[in-house]
């Protein structure tokens, strides 16, 4: 885990649960649409099929109601911006489960809506403010539903990638959020004020070690839109590629953060 000091902003807790339900809704309402041939393309995640990538999806909700199931950490001792550096850990656990959820949930139309279910009851029965212990560390359960809509933009675009044709629509919120959470992550991983990193309309940060920039147009400038941003924080999409396909713009020698990305392996 990063060592710099943690810069964690503030996410309102209605809008943030709005944003998961609604983003959980559209795939639910594309996942339907699927014939068996689309379930079973491969996907840009190795050894998953779009089965098992909708499977995975639900496990990332069902992730709440597990870490619910557990004793009520004492205290919070993870920040949010903690959560993108810990994910990489259980991969392999991450991948037997999913691929025993696959097998046991033929009907994911079934499953999904089952998954959304438990999830609205969860949230209507447990404050935002209940401890959960995640692969983090302690931390409210307000944030960790911030954390999931980072897993649902993922794969929302993961599954739009796989089954040509399919176009899932980003909700709006869970789309900034996760925006903003991995810009955040940025700034904490490479910390300093020398480059400005723009995500337009959703976040700017300031990172890089190097001289401050204080007043008028920054030395140091990268532009990307989220989806771009969130594909290189996640390692969807790499640095020189984007930069090669105009997807992002990088202007000043502090402006390549090819070394620094991804966030999230």
């Amino acid at each position: 885990m990063p060592a710099a000091k943690k810069r964690t902003r503030t996410y309102d807790p209605v809008k943030t649960r709005t944003a998961v339900l609604a983003q959980l809704g559209n795939v639910r309402d594309a996942v339907r649409t699927l014939t068996p041939g689309q379930l079973a393309l491969p996907t840009r995640l190795e050894g998953w099929a779009v089965r098992e990538l909708v499977a995975h999806i639900g496990m990332a909700v069902t992730a709440v109601g597990r870490s619910l199931d557990l004793p009520e950490p004492v205290r919070q001792d993870a920040s949010l911006l903690d959560w993108p550096f810990a994910t990489s850990a259980s991969s392999s656990a991450i991948d037997d489960f999913t691929r025993r959820l696959a097998q046991d949930h033929p009907d994911l139309d079934a499953y999904l809506a089952q998954v959304e279910q438990i999830l609205i009851r969860q949230l209507d029965t447990h404050p935002g403010t209940r401890l959960l212990a995640t692969n983090a560390g302690a931390l409210p359960l307000a944030d960790y539903l911030v954390t999931r809509t980072v897993e649902l933009v993922v794969h929302t675009d993961d599954l739009n990638a796989a089954v040509p044709g399919l176009d899932i629509p980003q909700d709006r919120q869970a789309l900034a959020a996760a925006t903003r959470l991995l810009a955040d992550a940025l700034a904490m991983e490479a910390p300093g004020a020398s480059t400005e990193v723009r995500i337009p309309p959703y976040a700017v940060v300031q990172c890089v070690e190097g001289p401050r920039h204080t007043r008028g147009t920054p030395p140091n400038v990268v532009e990307t839109d989220p989806l771009t941003w969130i594909r290189l924080a996640t390692g969807r999409t790499a640095w020189q590629e984007a930069v090669a396909d105009a997807k992002v713009s990088a202007s000043g020698e502090r402006a390549d953060l090819g070394a620094l990305l991804p966030l999230m392996a």
